[in-house]
């Protein structure tokens, strides 16, 4: 998952649930090449929890190296997930191929680089992941700062209609901006400020580096803090060490900064105790409508070595084509990708990051959901793809790359289904849909909730921008309706409060940890199945008929959804 926090993990009974597919004889897993010797696992039609787990086990398994893009985990993930698709019966989703080539640039910074702020008129060097974590996305091999003038700009935001502008009235050109993460008004709880506690996407990180480099910055440094951020420092330590992945300019327009980067919120403090200030004084000051930049009588240096290499990763698709309306499409996306391995401390032995639950739980639940669609009594009358994502954990590129280049056209795309670390927690009360509101699909979605006895809720933590962090944001920034769907924290064993202590472990000890491993003994894979079976539920009726969902009204992705439809509708009395 792409920084990003979750309701899931936990406990052991396995409940099988069936869908409506026809008996036919059980197919045996196909090995990954270089993973070891196949399977010996015969999978059955139905969704069920123990073909799930072999899948989240292989896909999580050391063998897979984490699953980092660009290296031998690569290799072998993509090439297990081919190799179910081949099973399952799909057909290649790209032409005659299962993959999709995704260009890369990997951008690695040498050990030896360094970064040192003058306080007190004397340069202080900072430490990379005590201090900071800092790299760039110029495509640069050397990138080097002297005497970059920092200066704080609150929330770093410059958004006309809501007439707020951290940046007004100067010239950023060669200076530093220090920020903080999340929008106005939620370190100080005042709900008049842009949309309250929920986080608009002014207050995501991304947009953060985006607008600075828009403005003209050398560089931008956001002021870390757990609630604002949703995750701790070693969340953002480990997703900022080791390489890290932009798509090419020519295929990514958004504007990049020559460094970019994050301080620790005690470095930051003594930062603006240099230039007289005080940290929890300025989250106050940011919070005003008229804020206005301060200087912080300080100057960043920064001397940065990189590897940068040109390489190619691979988006995975298969398509069970439509029966009548094969050029029209119902889509489910996962991404397969994590955070590969790591140099251990100290010289220690590597440590893999194997992404058990963020996302081998999504990229088996896609697999689960395709098995049911092959195996209905009716094909579907949609073409119905799947496909299995790289480059999320860096951005959420995969799918971007996937939406500048779509296998179908994005007019002809009735939905997408988008599965990113499934809730392992056992059975709830209740599905959370992440951007609740946002959508037609959650009509689909709701009866099929309350057959199973379930009610859909929005996420919880609002404020942590969940929306924005998942590969279902690209479709939705172009305009195609997207739905991101789960099992929420209200279990059937323990209730709410079993729930959130779940969820809290997870977040402490294994989300972008090595601690995410598959746990049969703990998991309770019976809640995972019944959320399959409704997302599966949702797209098999979409596929079935001739609806084409939209964004509700008010949502700021309807009008891209309603110009697109109008073209295509206009495009044969156009010829």
């Amino acid at each position: 998952m792409y920084r990003k926090s979750l309701l899931g993990l936990a406990a052991g009974t396995l409940l099988l649930a069936g869908c409506a597919k026809n008996e036919e004889p059980a197919a045996t897993a196909a090995a990954p090449a270089d993973a070891g010797p196949a399977s010996s696992h015969s999978f059955q039609p139905a969704i069920q929890a123990d073909d799930f787990a072999e899948m989240v086990s292989t896909l999580a398994s050391d063998a897979f190296e984490g699953r980092a893009p660009g290296s031998a985990g690569e290799e072998r993930t993509i090439e297990y997930i081919r190799a179910q698709m081949q099973r399952i019966g799909l057909q290649p989703g790209n032409g005659d191929s299962y993959f999709q080539n995704v260009p890369m640039v990997e951008t690695t910074v040498d050990p030896s680089s360094t970064a040192s702020l003058t306080l007190d008129g004397k340069p202080v060097q900072l430490g990379f992941g005590t201090d900071m974590v800092v790299g760039t996305r110029s495509g640069q091999t050397s990138v080097t700062l002297e005497g970059s003038e920092v200066v704080f700009v609150g929330y770093g935001v410059d958004a006309p209609e809501r007439d707020w502008n951290d940046y007004a009235g100067q010239d950023w050109t060669g200076k530093t901006v220090v920020m903080f993460v999340n929008d106005p008004g939620f370190h100080v709880d005042d709900e008049s400020l842009f949309d309250g506690k929920k986080m608009t996407y002014y207050g995501r990180w991304t947009y953060k580096f985006e607008e600075a480099a828009r403005k003209g910055a050398s560089a931008a440094l956001i002021v870390h803090d757990t609630a604002g951020a949703s995750y701790g420092w070693d969340v953002v330590k480990n997703s900022w060490s080791g390489a890290q992945y932009d798509l090419p300019a020519s295929d990514d327009p958004e504007p990049r900064l020559p460094v970019q980067g994050w301080l620790t919120a005690e470095m930051a403090r003594t930062l603006f105790a240099n230039a007289g200030l005080d940290l929890d004084e300025a989250y106050k000051a940011a919070n005003r409508p008229g804020f206005k930049p301060v200087p912080l009588n300080s100057q960043l240096s920064v001397n940065l070595t990189s590897t940068v290499t040109s390489k190619e990763s691979r988006n995975v698709i298969g398509v069970l084509p439509g029966s009548s309306r094969a050029d029209e499409a119902v889509l489910y996306m996962a991404h397969w990708d994590h955070l590969g391995k790591h140099e251990g401390e100290n010289g220690g032995a590597p440590v893999i990051y194997n992404g058990a639950v963020d996302n081998a739980t999504g990229v088996a639940g896609i697999l689960e959901i395709a098995e049911a669609f092959a195996h209905q009594e009716q094909r579907p009358e949609r073409s119905v793809v799947f496909v299995a994502v790289t480059l999320e954990e860096s951005g959420l590129l995969g799918s971007k790359y996937y939406v500048a280049h779509p296998t179908f056209p994005l007019d002809k795309i009735a939905g997408v289904i988008n599965l990113d670390a499934m809730s392992v927690s056992g059975r709830s009360r209740n599905m959370v849909v992440t951007g609740f509101g946002n959508s037609e699909l959650e009509d689909i979605l709701k009866p099929i909730a309350q057959a199973q006895g379930r009610t859909l809720e929005g996420e919880a933590s609002v404020q942590s921008g969940f929306y924005f962090r998942s590969d279902h944001f690209n479709f939705a920034k172009a305009g195609v309706p997207a739905l991101y769907a789960k099992g929420g924290g209200d279990l059937l064993d323990g209730g709410v409060e079993a729930g959130r202590k779940i969820a809290e472990e997870y977040g402490a000890n294994r989300y972008h940890q090595p601690g995410d491993v598959y746990q049969p003994e703990v998991w309770k894979l019976d809640g995972v199945v019944e959320d399959l079976d409704a997302l599966y539920g949702v797209g098999r009726e979409l596929a079935a008929g001739d609806r084409w969902p939209n964004w509700y009204e008010g949502n700021p992705f309807k009008a891209a959804r309603d110009r697109m439809m109008a073209d295509r509708q206009a495009a044969p009395a156009a010829n």
